[in-house]
């Protein structure tokens, strides 16, 4: 029988995975069964040795044992304490080490570095007590010293590697909490300025519209109309009120984003830092309501921070047109045809900000890079004109 070193069995077994199933990677179990075939695949290395030393075991029927060991592995994430079961049922019987290799991975890998130590130590002592029974095989070791080192070692490197994918695991799952938290973070920061800019330009209007029925209840004064000037004055403030309450959260800064009449400054803005604006925008989407033009803003503006941050230098096209009831934003720039020296400082959720700031005027936002070139489209209703 012939077994391979921990280290080149685990090595072999992930590179058949990673060749097999690049694109299973992300299905767990599709990943198990690539597994299991792996070790069966190593284990079958061992079935002429297996014949010969135990002649109840033919060649058919030492594959169906192997097989039926490989299976364990199945269960590896859900079970793996069962798997570790079944790998010393094997080397205490067929005196087979690489299923306890995958097994001593598995327990670390998915239970931790106390379960791992707790397999090694188990795996030693069943190990050593076999070794001191008759039919312990010469070429697994002779001596208590090569028995130290080939079984020992196998059982150590195969749960230290399946510690340090535990860790790295555990590396990942941070970081995708990280980035699910900092896009949620994005999208309430968005929903902060979108409130406060709903207060402001509503509120403006229901100021504008409070003191114009105070002027013409003052004017139809003694009139039947004084008494429903005086209520709609009365219900505009109510709203006013009303709206401050709701809106409790308006940011830092009480100025209202600006419109699409200053395209044009973000414009000349980002020429300045190096990046070239071509700004193509329809004369009648200047009559869009406040918050439409806003949210115009908005997305022209982090798409030239963008452009800024990861094609510095490329030429901008930003188009702002009217077609068929709708309004379209486009802003395209080239992909670098070179990485920038220095990677950019980014938080990744300035698309997301983008997405729900034209979301909640009801419009559909898309962003990506197409062939040569990174494309950001957003699309919404153009309303009731200002």
């Amino acid at each position: 029988m012939r077994t391979l070193p921990a280290a080149q069995a685990i090595r072999q077994a992930a590179a058949t995975a990673g060749r097999l199933g690049g694109r299973w990677s992300r299905e767990p179990r599709a990943l198990d069964v690539l597994t299991a075939l792996s070790a069966f695949a190593l284990m079958s290395l061992d079935v002429p040795g297996l014949a010969e030393a135990d002649n109840s075991l033919n060649g058919p029927l030492a594959v169906l044992a192997l097989a039926g060991g490989a299976c364990s592995l199945l269960v590896r994430r859900r079970a793996p304490w069962l798997t570790y079961a079944v790998a010393l049922c094997y080397l205490g019987w067929l005196h087979e080490l690489t299923l306890a290799q995958f097994a001593l991975y598995s327990l670390g890998r998915y239970r931790g570095r106390l379960a791992g130590a707790v397999g090694v130590v188990g795996y030693v002592a069943f190990a050593y007590v076999m070794f001191n029974l008759p039919g312990w095989p010469v070429h697994r070791g002779d001596t208590l010293g090569e028995f130290s080192s080939l079984v020992v070692p196998i059982g150590v490197l195969a749960a230290g590697v399946g510690v340090a994918a535990n860790r790295q695991d555990l590396v990942r799952a941070l970081e995708a909490q990280r980035v699910e938290t900092e896009t949620l973070q994005a999208v309430q920061r968005e929903r902060v300025r979108i409130a406060r800019d709903v207060h402001d330009f509503v509120g403006r209007e229901l100021t504008l519209l409070s003191v114009r029925s105070q002027v013409l209840a003052r004017r139809a004064e003694g009139g039947p109309f004084e008494d429903g000037f005086e209520e709609l004055s009365e219900t505009a403030r109510s709203a006013h009120r009303m709206l401050n309450e709701i809106i409790v959260q308006r940011g830092t800064d009480g100025a209202p984003t600006p419109g699409l009449a200053a395209l044009p400054e973000l414009a000349e803005r980002s020429a300045r830092a190096g990046s070239p604006v071509d700004l193509l925008v329809d004369d009648e989407a200047h009559a869009l309501s406040p918050l439409r033009q806003a949210a115009v803003h908005r997305v022209v503006q982090e798409c030239l921070t963008n452009a800024a941050k990861h094609a510095p230098g490329e030429r901008v096209t930003v188009r702002v047109a009217l077609d068929g009831g709708r309004l379209h934003i486009t802003v395209t720039n080239p992909l670098p045809t070179t990485a920038p020296p220095a990677a950019p400082v980014s938080a990744g959720t300035g698309t997301t900000g983008m997405a729900e700031r034209i979301k909640a005027v009801g419009g559909t936002f898309e962003a990506g890079p197409g062939t040569s070139t990174y494309e950001v489209h957003a699309t919404l209703s153009t309303g009731e004109p200002a």
